[in-house]
């Protein structure tokens, strides 16, 4: 998390404006979602990881590490559909289980397939989001949409302690390894309960910081923070229509063909 942060910070596209970008990636995620083609997802999951790649300081590998958390978690998600049961063999593979049979037929396949390949697309679409814009940026385009202060305010205090509570527990486990805390099952175990304790303490005591700071700053009840994003130019609005609207096109005509 603490990488994905870092990226977004230092993405050439850091200043660009966080209203076309979200009208580019969220646009694009709900023409994929909504006609959940092949070919529609193919072109989303290539250009979205073609542009993260190139303006979000991430190589091609750490992109595709990224994209193999979302990828193993859909395998496994796509078994129970990929698998059916029945008392003869059937379909394109069957396995002898007792009495019945594991199948897996072609709708199963084609339908496992297309899931993953639109869940995949979803997500390069979030990704590019999330490693070219900051997260207080997104913040303060969901006060713009009207999003209620208090969900915004625990977002944004949340988003805060993950990062320290994370830079507390490396200290902790860093410190932990040096005196030989992991060196076997039974210590690391000791270790892990004595870290989560030692966190607790720790995330009490700076909320409780945390608080005073603001109050001293006279705090009303809402976190404001300034925004750096830039506007957005003429041609990069034309270009996201022009592209939207191409996609959107292809889209309905993949949709008239069976969701090609």
């Amino acid at each position: 998390m603490m990488m994905i942060d870092k990226l977004a910070y230092s993405s050439p596209w850091r200043y660009k404006s966080v209203y076309l970008k979200s009208i580019f990636a969220v646009g694009t995620l709900f023409i994929c979602v909504a006609v959940r083609s092949f070919l529609i997802s193919c072109i989303i999951l290539i250009l979205m990881g073609c542009l993260t790649v190139r303006y979000s300081r991430a190589s091609l590998s750490r992109y595709t590490r990224m994209m193999m958390w979302p990828f193993a978690f859909l395998i496994f998600g796509t078994i129970a559909i990929l698998l059916d049961i029945s008392r003869e063999p059937a379909g394109i593979c069957s396995l002898p289980v007792g009495n019945h049979f594991i199948i897996i037929t072609v709708y199963s396949l084609t339908y496992a397939l297309r899931l993953i390949l639109v869940s995949l697309a979803s997500v390069s679409c979030l990704y590019f989001l999330v490693l070219t814009t900051p997260v207080l940026d997104l913040m303060t385009l969901l006060k713009k949409a009207r999003c209620p202060w208090i969900l915004i305010e625990l977002m944004t205090l949340i988003y805060r302690f993950i990062f320290v509570l994370l830079d507390s527990a490396l200290s902790i486990t860093n410190a932990q390894n040096c005196r030989l805390g992991n060196k076997d099952l039974k210590t690391s175990i000791k270790s892990m309960g004595n870290m989560l304790a030692a966190l607790l303490v720790q995330a009490l005591r700076k909320s409780s910081v945390l608080y005073d700071a603001m109050e001293a700053r006279c705090y009303d009840g809402r976190i404001r923070v300034l925004y750096e994003s830039g506007r957005a130019e003429k041609k990069e609005i034309v270009a996201v229509v022009l592209y939207l609207a191409a996609l959107l096109v292809l889209a309905v005509i993949c949709w008239q063909k069976g969701g090609l």
